[in-house]
Formats: C-alpha cells, structure tokens, sequence
C-alpha cells in the first residue's frame, strides 16, 4: 500500500500558492494606499475659460446691478409715499380727536340737562357713530351743529381708517421692496467676488496673456467702429449733395424753419450731455452710483441727459423705452448705445463708431468703440 502523503498546509489567508498570496497582499497595499491617497485636484481652467467666464460674472454682476438700481428707485419712491401717508394719517387723527372731543362736551351736556339717556357718553366707544345716533333716537334731539360734528366726525373716522389701511398696504409694499434691494446687492457683490477669486489664482505670465487678449479684441472693436466711422461719412456727404441738389434753382423761404429750429435744440442737448460725459472720463465705475465721483453705466448716461436738462430714467431697461430707436448707421453724438440682449449695459455715442461709458468694476469711465460689446439698439433721447 502507497504512502499516505501530508497536504500541504493552508496559508493564513486560504491560498495554497505562494506566489498568488503575494499578489494578493500587494492588491491589498495598493487598495490600501489609494484609499488614503487624497482625491486627484481638479484641473486647472485654460486661460480662454477664465477670461470667459470672469466676463460672464461681469454681466451678471451689471444685470444684478440695474436690479439694484431699479429697487433702490422703487425704495426711495415708496418710502417718500410711506412718509406721506403716515404724515396724513396723523393730521387726520388729530382731527377725529379733536371731533371726539367736541362730541363728548355736547353728550355730556345733553346727560345733564336729561335730554339723553345716561350712555349716550358711549357714542364714542361706537364703531360706527353714526348707527349709535340713528338706533338711539338721539339725532332727534340734537341741535343743526351737533348734527355736523357727528356728520364729520363719522365722516374724519371712515376717512382716516382708510388711510391707516392704505399706509399699511404701503408698509408692507416697502418692506418687499428693501429685501429685494438687500437681495441685489448681495448677489452683485457674490459675482464680483467670484470674479476677484478667478484673477487672482492667475501667474503673471497669463495676467500677460489675458492683457493680449483683452488688446486684441479692443483692436478688432476699433477696426469695425472705423469702418462705420467711413460709411456715416460717406452717408453725410451723399445726403449733403442732395440737399445741395434740391437747393437749386428755389427761391428763399420759411418752410422747414421749424424742423431746423427743433434739430438746433436737440444738437445742443447732444452736445451738453457728451461735455458732461467728457468731464466724467477717469472716473472710476462703482456699481449703483450715479456720481458726482464715481458712475456705474446707466448712472452716467442720466446724469449726462440731466446736464442737458433731459430727464431719464434710472435704469438700462427703462431708459431703452426713453425716446426714439434710430438704426445703427443713423447714429448721431449723444444718441444712446445698448448692448446685450438682457439690455445690461448703456454708453452715450460720440460719432465715428465711438462712445463714451462706463465699463466694468476695476475699470474707468473711458471712450471706447461700440463694437466691444454686442449691441442691442440705439436710442435718441426725447
């Protein structure tokens, strides 16, 4: 009979072969250490991404910006209301006091000489004074003047509780309009902060590079405002021959003198509102403001018309709506560009394809080409 032969004893983990007991123990190491490997970093952002999306936080930050424009004009206006109702609603409760008084003196007179019941004095504790009076008979005994000061003073009472009512509304209106202004802001300071944190993670060398960028795409806004410049030109001098044309050969005359009159007028607002926009060039754009020492976009725009003695209004979106649209070509001095189909951004046209504006945080009132941005539309104030 054959020798019984021993197995082979087991390895603590169950695997007869050496060799796959190491490979086991090294699959383990390995799990073992990627387990406690940090997470792989995210990449880095190409340079054309950054420049992108800095520009996108740009506009998001000047859309927050006429958002807070716009509820800050609302604020103001409606506390102004507030205030004025709140002012009526005391001067008319002066006056229904004053009312009460005078009701209580002739109740009280009327208890003493026994010509009301003892709680006629309640009259003025009544809802409605004037329901008291009728279910009490007590009219029939009141004199003409005492029937006008129940008269009024029913009448102060219904007048007055309508105006606390409506100073209430007013209240709450207001109140709903100072969050919407708290939520503005802190949603253009979000943006811009986000914007602040991209540049700031940049070398110098693609600080350098995205200067590059930003001069070449001001050199192809440049080239296409040049270009225009050359086809208003040569529109100014076609119109010019016509002019000469229809001239020719007619007598003297008055007709027209009123459009002449009118285009005079509005050539010197033009020329009032870019002075002023020239004055401002330098000064640095700060979202909300609206100078004298810093403007955001649509602040200059309003405040140049309004050195003109033109009234516009506060924000983007509202001043589009401020006088007549004119195609590109037809744009003259003073006329006002917007840009972007969220209308977020305005500069006022200073002829040759060129505007003065207000362009960005970190940036300064300057003139540039209208061609930096997409336009939108143009607009003669009225």
């Amino acid at each position: 009979m054959a020798p019984h032969r021993r197995s082979r004893p087991l390895s603590p983990m169950g695997i007869r072969t050496p060799a796959l007991a190491t490979a086991a123990l090294t699959s383990v190491a390995l799990l073992s250490q990627t387990a406690n490997a940090s997470p792989a970093e995210e990449p880095k952002p190409s340079l054309e991404e950054v420049e992108k999306k800095v520009g996108d936080l740009y506009r998001q930050a000047e859309t927050a910006s006429e958002k807070y424009n716009a509820a800050k004009e609302k604020t103001t206006k409606q506390k102004k209301r507030v205030d004025t109702l709140l002012d009526d609603v005391a001067r008319r409760t002066e006056k229904l006091n004053d009312a009460r008084e005078e009701l209580g003196t002739f109740a009280a007179a009327q208890y003493r000489t026994g010509a009301a019941a003892p709680d006629t004095a309640s009259l003025l504790l009544a809802d409605n004074p004037q329901d008291y009076f009728d279910q009490t008979h007590l009219m029939d005994r009141l004199t003409s003047r005492q029937k006008q000061s129940v008269d009024d003073y029913v009448t102060q009472q219904a007048a007055t509780a309508e105006k606390r009512q409506e100073a209430s509304e007013s209240l709450e209106t207001l109140t709903a309009t100072q969050s919407t202004l708290k939520t503005s802001k802190a949603d253009v300071q979000r943006k811009l902060a986000e914007a602040r944190d991209l540049l700031s993670k940049l070398t110098a060398e693609e600080k350098a590079r995205l200067a590059a960028i930003e001069r070449q795409k001001q050199e192809e806004a440049q080239r296409k405002a040049d270009e225009l410049a050359r086809q208003q030109a040569a529109e100014a001098e076609r119109r010019r021959q016509e002019a000469a044309t229809q001239n020719t050969g007619t007598s003297s005359g008055t007709s027209g003198s009123g459009s002449s009159t009118s285009t005079s007028t509005s050539t010197a607002k033009a020329d009032k509102a870019l002075a002023f926009a020239r004055a401002q060039i330098g000064k640095p754009y700060v979202w909300g403001a609206s100078g004298p020492e810093s403007y955001d976009c649509s602040g200059l725009t309003q405040a140049a018309w309004k050195a003109a003695g033109v009234t516009l209004p506060r924000t983007t979106w509202d001043q589009v709506n401020a006088g007549t649209t004119v195609s590109l070509n037809s744009a003259q001095p003073g006329d006002l560009v917007f840009f972007y189909d969220d209308i977020s951004h305005v500069g006022i046209y200073i002829g040759d394809g060129m505007m003065i504006h207000a362009p960005k945080p970190g940036a300064y009132v300057r003139e540039e080409s209208i061609y930096y941005m997409p336009i939108h539309s143009v607009v003669r104030p009225a």
